[in-house]
């Protein structure tokens, strides 16, 4: 019996709280992994899972076994990493989870970087706003804002988001621009819920240096960034949202800020995994390069687009469809005299401008 094998099937199982997703993930026959927890509890001479037909349980005794694995095998994985030759030698599959739009508006047009310096990683990327359970959906690490809720995971931050109060012109022209804090009460806004408990965002502001809450009315709520931000840009209300999502609207006119003056809070940004996987060279190796990539635009690191550095910042750049500095530095093909066009170009379909968007 391979008893490292047996640890990493056992360390998989309790994680993945399933025979058939620990089977899958290891590419191994459900059979096969059934097979190497009983020959390992017999081999112990102990349960270490309490079996039912809707879940799996740690005994004590495998409570105790599963924690001296984590730490085994982090141990044997750190020390692999150690002698790897480069960073480029890290293999294998890696399963994150972020937010809608930092995944299609911030992630997915770097991923090309990514996989460059980590060509042999498999990145699974979930997308979605929904609180995610890392153990029982197998992900090594997700990107979230806010405070740490979870005293189990461990959390590096990596950047800081402003967020902006803003509307639409159309619903400024039909319910008047506010002027004071206390004005807002006579308002509506587009609320923004939590997935897991139904409950609205407090509107929050910072008055003379102190955190003040406002309760606002409102007749739409979703639990989406994008569609929250769609919510404002059609009039439903005043929004408050992430200032990189809202600067092109911004700068357009399609939105306006309300209320300059007095900012909504900051919110931190942070990438957190189990602690299981705190030795991970791929978790640390992810985590490294999203940190570099928020630190490297001003609208990711608590700054905003008057920020010098801004003008070098390829997240502002895209937003704001401005051809980046790499792009600039490419020789420029010479043109040819266009043609005379007699027929008139196709017109977008409303899918590819809503793909052109995405990215």
């Amino acid at each position: 019996m391979d008893r490292f094998q047996a640890m990493q099937v056992f360390v998989r199982v309790v994680d993945a709280n399933s025979f058939t997703r620990a089977a899958d993930s290891l590419s191994l026959p459900r059979t096969t992994v059934t097979t190497i927890i009983q020959n390992l509890e017999r081999l112990l001479g102990v349960r270490l899972l309490n079996r039912t037909t809707r879940r799996i349980g740690l005994t004590p005794d495998g409570a105790g076994y599963y924690q001296h694995c984590v730490r085994i095998l982090a141990d044997v994985e750190e020390t692999e990493a150690c002698f790897q030759e480069a960073a480029l030698r890290l293999k294998g599959r890696l399963r994150i989870d972020v937010p809608t739009c930092i995944g299609r508006l911030i992630l997915i047009p770097s991923l090309c970087d990514f996989h460059d310096k980590y060509p042999d990683v498999e990145l699974v990327l979930g997308l979605g706003d929904r609180p995610v359970d890392m153990v029982q959906e197998a992900v090594d690490c997700v990107i979230r804002g806010g405070d740490l809720e979870d005293s189990s995971l461990v959390a590096r931050r990596i950047g800081t988001l402003q967020t902006v109060t803003c509307a639409s012109p159309t619903y400024i022209a039909r319910h008047g621009m506010p002027q004071t804090i206390e004005s807002l009460r006579d308002h509506h806004a587009v609320h923004y819920f939590m997935s897991r408990t139904g409950r609205n965002c407090a509107w929050d502001f910072k008055v003379d240096g102190k955190h003040q809450e406002v309760d606002m009315k409102g007749t739409v709520a979703v639990n989406e960034a994008g569609a929250y931000l769609d919510c404002g840009l059609k009039g439903f209300g005043l929004i408050q949202v992430a200032r990189y999502m809202a600067l092109p609207h911004l700068q357009s006119g399609e939105l306006i800020e309300i209320l300059p003056q007095w900012k909504p809070s900051s919110t931190a940004i942070s990438v957190l995994y189990p602690q299981s996987r705190q030795l991970s060279p791929k978790v640390r190796a992810f985590t490294d390069w999203v940190a570099e990539l928020f630190a490297g635009c001003p609208l990711l690191s608590g700054r905003d687009e008057t920020d010098p550095a801004a003008g070098a910042c390829g997240v502002f750049q895209r937003q704001l469809g401005m051809p980046s500095a790499m792009a600039l530095a490419q020789p420029q093909p010479r043109t040819e005299p266009a043609l005379v066009q007699t027929t008139p170009p196709r017109r977008r379909s409303a899918r590819e401008e809503a793909a052109e968007y995405a990215l």
